[in-house]
């Protein structure tokens, strides 16, 4: 049975929460980096309410209607507030999001899905031509469910970072 939920801006009094569960799920991808081989990342997972200070950038919850935080991700209105590798900051009239997390608990319950859509919707409202991601090879889950949404890779934004690849994706908009 499926959890009903919300995806509404995080509140303040959550960004800890979320940092925690961000940490947790990242830290769990096999394949991926551990909090010891890229501390700065983890830092930035732990501490993902900062982002909001950032122009145009929100942080997005899924939280069922007993107020559980399920899932969250950063959707970023201006690219050039986006802070990847590689020339995906570079781009104009793109929206993206990055730190995508579900909580295990809910996976398989379209959380995800959900959270991804509410930022393409958040794209489209303010008239942006495409939404710019990025995913690595230990985020398979991500990544097909990206794939299956319309991203398309796009070699373009790819780079690497202390030794990981990062994969570039994009999803036109019309």
């Amino acid at each position: 049975m499926r959890t009903q939920l919300i995806i509404r801006r995080a509140h303040p009094d959550e960004y800890q929460e979320i940092g925690q569960l961000m940490v947790q799920v990242y830290s769990n991808l096999d394949g991926f980096p551990k909090p010891d081989e890229r501390p700065r990342y983890y830092k930035l997972l732990a501490n993902v309410g900062d982002l909001t200070a950032k122009p145009q950038a929100e942080l997005l919850a899924a939280v069922s209607t007993e107020g559980i935080i399920l899932g969250a991700v950063v959707y970023f209105g201006d690219m050039q507030y986006y802070g990847s590798g590689g020339t995906a900051t570079k781009e104009k009239n793109a929206g993206g999001f990055r730190l995508l997390a579900v909580n295990p608990e809910a996976r398989g319950q379209g959380v995800g899905k959900l959270l991804i859509n509410a930022c393409i919707d958040k794209a489209r409202e303010t008239k942006r031509e495409q939404v710019v991601i990025h995913t690595t090879k230990a985020m398979q889950t991500a990544w097909k469910m990206y794939e299956k949404l319309g991203f398309e890779r796009s070699d373009d934004l790819d780079f690497e970072q202390e030794g990981l690849e990062v994969f570039g994706f994009r999803l036109e908009l019309s």
